[in-house]
């Protein structure tokens, strides 16, 4: 799931969610994992990539992700929940890109296995809101700035 909101435009907190999951999306590949991608911003949540075998991965896919309005954490988590739901078969993995500006602290997705919170705060004041859902989660937290996905 990929934060595409506004906030994730400052400090360029969305270019650098776009460098991290194109190195997921690569370690995905590698280890020849199924993928798909969530983006969720304003009141929409989309499905950028649905659930398919990780290929071989470039910038020309992700470079269209814009960022906009505000956080629909909660719908972005439903709609996660609903898409796992439907791989029951496999361990599912559900990964959280945000910067953690959301009101919103929705519940852990059900059908998650295991959850990964990156965070990509940047304010000079941290409100460590993506560190507390992950916490809430009992998922792993990491920061972004820290991050190397071939260790994840």
């Amino acid at each position: 799931m990929l934060d595409a909101s506004a906030s994730m435009r400052n400090d360029g907190g969305l270019a650098r969610a776009k460098g991290l999951l194109l190195a997921l999306m690569d370690e995905a590949y590698r280890r020849r994992d199924h993928v798909a991608l969530l983006c969720f911003a304003g009141s929409v949540v989309e499905l950028r990539l649905p659930p398919r075998r990780a290929s071989a991965w470039n910038d020309d896919w992700i470079a269209p992700i814009g960022a906009g309005g505000g956080t629909p954490l909660a719908l972005g988590v439903q709609r996660a929940d609903e898409l796992l739901k439907r791989h029951a078969d496999q361990r599912r993995w559900l990964w959280l890109l945000t910067d953690g500006r959301s009101a919103e602290s929705p519940a852990r997705p059900g059908s998650a296995d295991v959850a990964c919170v990156v965070g990509f705060e940047t304010a000079r004041v941290p409100l460590h809101r993506a560190q507390s859902l992950a916490a809430a989660w009992d998922a792993r937290y990491l920061d972004a700035a820290a991050f190397d996905p071939r260790q994840a």
